[in-house]
């Protein structure tokens, strides 16, 4: 694995009117959304670190310890600090918010159904922040929990993010979709806002998932913010609750 040495300028002179810890934050977090600091690499040392922003050894690492509750960077013990990579593990306990009412929580079955190129709708582009018909991509997945088809997901991407995605490398990713933006296209997702609400099965959804059309079930309309706060994902997800419960611990973002 490789280990990044990136070289920081101080920050104490651009500390003033706001915590210092701040500071080291965004300095830390603007490498990160740069590639000096790749997902996967270890940070320099405390020492380096505090020597290079000229702060002392607690304010880095109340800096560290912000970005480590945010999910930005991951502890390791007897091995230092790390950039976050996404993995299975990542995804289901910080995104997958899905479990079976007795509360067995597992990486679901994944299989794509549809991959089509069309235009951002008016709710599609607020969501990601830009202009009603501009380029996207739609995707359309089926999960299943316990061999039962239980979450039907539409993921709208904005296609200028995304160049030169294909149906075939979406299907041939070796790990979850999240980590493939960040293998692939450098975009690390940190955090999502999401809006809950009660819905009835349409035809399609209850044809996809095995319900009647009408059927009572759970919508959950997300946007994925990468590390700067900027939308990369809009994704609407249709989750049938006979079995099922919607499970959220709220994180702080960072």
């Amino acid at each position: 694995m490789p280990t990044a040495s990136p070289s920081f300028q101080p920050v104490a002179q651009q500390g003033i009117g706001q915590p210092l810890y701040r500071v080291v934050m965004r300095r830390l977090l603007g490498a990160i959304e740069s590639g000096d600091l790749e997902p996967g690499t270890a940070l320099p040392s405390e020492r380096v670190l505090a020597s290079q922003f000229e702060v002392s050894i607690g304010t880095l690492r109340q800096a560290v310890g912000e970005l480590v509750a945010g999910h930005i960077l991951v502890r390791r013990q007897g091995r230092g600090t790390y950039v976050a990579q996404h993995n299975a593990e990542r995804f289901l306990f910080q995104f997958f918010h899905v479990e079976r009412t007795d509360g067995l929580r597992e990486v679901p079955e994944l299989e794509t159904l549809s991959f089509e190129r069309g235009h951002l709708d008016e709710e599609q582009a607020d969501a990601l922040q830009t202009r009603a018909g501009s380029a996207a991509i739609t995707i359309e997945n089926r999960l299943r929990l316990q061999g039962r088809p239980v979450v039907l997901d539409r993921l709208t991407l904005p296609a200028a993010m995304f160049k030169g995605l294909t149906e075939s490398r979406l299907r041939s990713r070796p790990s979850t979709i999240y980590r493939f933006y960040q293998d692939e296209y450098g975009i690390t997702v940190a955090r999502a806002l999401e809006r809950v609400r009660a819905v009835a099965a349409d035809r399609h959804v209850a044809r996809q998932l095995g319900v009647v059309p009408g059927a009572p079930m759970l919508q959950v309309r997300r946007t994925a913010l990468s590390i700067g706060d900027k939308p990369v994902e809009y994704r609407v997800s249709t989750i049938s609750t006979g079995l099922h419960e919607y499970v959220h611990s709220l994180t702080r973002p960072a």
